[in-house]
């Protein structure tokens, strides 16, 4: 199998290269080399073409480089874009490939849809933008734009495109600590601020192990399997009780979960989702939130790993790669999500002194 990676070196691409590999599929990478240009140095990676460029064409030599692989006499059995992120990048790409694959996976994200109230599957209308143009990503712009880079590889590759929409993706490598936050956390001990909602079945979370993301990504690649693909796990329902005892399960120090109410934890100011990270308050604007319906690529080889094993893998890669934090990294600091160690303790001692 011949493979080309636009991106690679991020949280994804790493664990895509290294199944892809195990596979014995040929792997062409291109990219800035700005991310851990290093990263696929040595001889394990010497079979790995690495092509330098910007996936923006207006950009420094942008395509170049494939553009002349290409001429060449380079093809692919499928390509993986791992960074669309505006409609006009999208389909410079999609177009210069066109005609020397047999298969375009773009990496998307379920943020393509803005309505938490309902439970999305893949027949959900996505977001849009009043300015299609617009290449400004915001927290706004961002889903809505990510629409559009589907719409227009599925424009240029229309049977032979796939969609794939991970939910938070979580595991080692995550620089965007949100899932992180509750196993570092939890692995510390003592008494742990949680939120709880009046109904605490109807609080929802959904998550994806990046490895489970990545396999399940090529086995679409290799079952042929185009469409799209809403990434999510696990399989079942999974409460924010149930994920936090789960990674306590991982963890060998005495935990203590102080639960706290929703209403109470905004009256005090807590934000959701990156306060206390995964945290949606439940209400009917946000019944559909860790909602999203997932059956169909689980019927197509999606599997998801223990969450324990997450939550262990996790902490020791946290743990591994405390060198390569800012100095002044802290949780709840502006580097990082969730609250400080200090703002933890105020908060508790508040609850429990409402008696």
């Amino acid at each position: 199998m011949q493979l080309l990676i636009l991106g690679g070196t991020g949280f994804l691409g790493p664990h895509l290269v290294e199944l892809a590999l195990a596979k014995g599929w040929h792997i062409t990478l291109f990219n800035r080399g700005k991310s851990a240009p290093t990263l696929f140095d040595g001889d394990k990676y010497k079979s790995i073409v690495q092509l330098r460029g910007d996936r923006d064409p207006a950009k420094g030599d942008g395509l170049a480089s494939l553009e002349k692989a290409i001429a060449a006499g380079a093809k692919w059995d499928a390509v993986i874009d791992n960074s669309s992120y505006v409609p006009r990048v999208t389909t410079a790409s999609a177009k210069l490939l066109s005609s020397v694959t047999r298969f375009y996976q773009l990496v998307s994200t379920i943020s393509v849809f803005s309505d938490l109230s309902i439970a999305p599957d893949e027949s959900t209308p996505v977001s849009t933008i009043a300015d299609p143009t617009t290449e400004k990503i915001t927290g706004e712009s961002y889903g809505p734009l990510k629409a559009l880079c589907e719409q227009a590889a599925q424009a240029i590759l229309p049977q032979t495109t796939c969609i794939v929409r991970p939910g938070l993706i979580v595991g080692p490598g995550d620089d965007s600590n949100r899932f992180t936050y509750w196993p570092v956390r939890i692995a510390r001990g003592g008494s742990v601020l949680a939120p709880r909602a009046a109904k605490p079945q109807s609080a929802r979370v959904q998550f994806i192990d990046v490895r489970d993301l990545a396999a399940f990504m090529l086995r679409l690649i290799e079952d042929g399997h185009a469409g799209t693909y809403i990434a999510n796990g696990p399989q079942g329902p999974l409460f924010m009780e149930e994920m936090l005892a789960g990674i306590k399960c991982a963890v060998s120090d005495p935990v203590e979960f102080v639960w706290a109410d929703e209403a109470w934890l905004l009256e005090q100011s807590v934000q959701p989702w990156m306060g206390l990270p995964l945290w949606i308050p439940v209400g009917p604007d946000t019944a559909g939130a860790g909602c999203a319906n997932c059956s169909k690529a689980f019927s197509h080889g999606l599997t998801c790993r223990p969450l324990s094993e997450t939550a262990r893998d996790t902490i020791a890669n946290f743990e591994s790669t405390k060198g390569e934090r800012p100095a002044d990294f802290a949780w709840g600091s502006g580097r990082a999500p969730g609250i400080t160690a200090e703002r933890e303790s105020e908060l508790i001692a508040l609850w429990r002194a409402r008696g």
